[in-house]
């Protein structure tokens, strides 16, 4: 079985939890110390996903780009976005600003990959919210954010779900 490699970049303020979401993900851990990343730093991770009208599976390769938060390497962030099919913007649920700027992070995700990428927002430190968070839909106005999913890196809230949601949509486009 041949296997696939698709990447994916999480762009996001700094402190959201972008390393968090991956770490999570990637090596099945959470740490509550803050370490910024600076620049990039790459994770893999090999998934399986059933592939369409079969009862076979494809092996992905994902290759994950967990890009730095910080404004003042910006200008490099989209050299890194470069050959994107995919990619997760987080916003911490807890900090207004951060939500307010998923949609330039989208929109520069979408200019440095016009032929298309696959956008997920990951509302993440949920665990940390005591009221009810109503605006999942906010960002449905913008067609290359496929979800908006509320996320906690602590707890594994839907941090799973992200990944298989849009490694789905990524192979979806190349009919697997």
């Amino acid at each position: 079985m041949s296997v696939i490699s698709k990447k994916i970049c999480f762009l996001g303020d700094y402190g959201v939890g972008k390393t968090s979401l991956i770490r999570r993900f990637v090596d099945r851990q959470f740490s509550d110390q803050y370490l910024s990343t600076l620049g990039v730093k790459i994770s893999r991770k090999l998934v399986e996903i059933p592939k369409q009208n079969s009862l076979e599976s494809q092996q992905i390769q994902l290759l994950i780009w967990d890009l730095e938060g910080r404004t003042k390497f910006h200008a490099i962030t989209p050299s890194y976005l470069q050959g994107a099919t995919g990619a997760v913007i987080v916003a911490d649920i807890n900090r207004q600003d951060t939500i307010d700027r998923v949609r330039e992070h989208a929109q520069l995700a979408t200019s440095v990959n016009p032929k298309g990428i696959k956008l997920i927002v990951a509302l993440n430190k949920a665990d940390l919210q005591e009221d009810e968070f109503y605006e999942t839909e906010k960002f449905s106005d913008y067609p290359e954010i496929i979800v908006t999913y509320m996320t906690s890196a602590k707890t594994g809230q839907n941090v799973d779900e992200i990944f298989q949601k849009l490694t789905h949509s990524m192979m979806k486009r190349t009919n697997i």
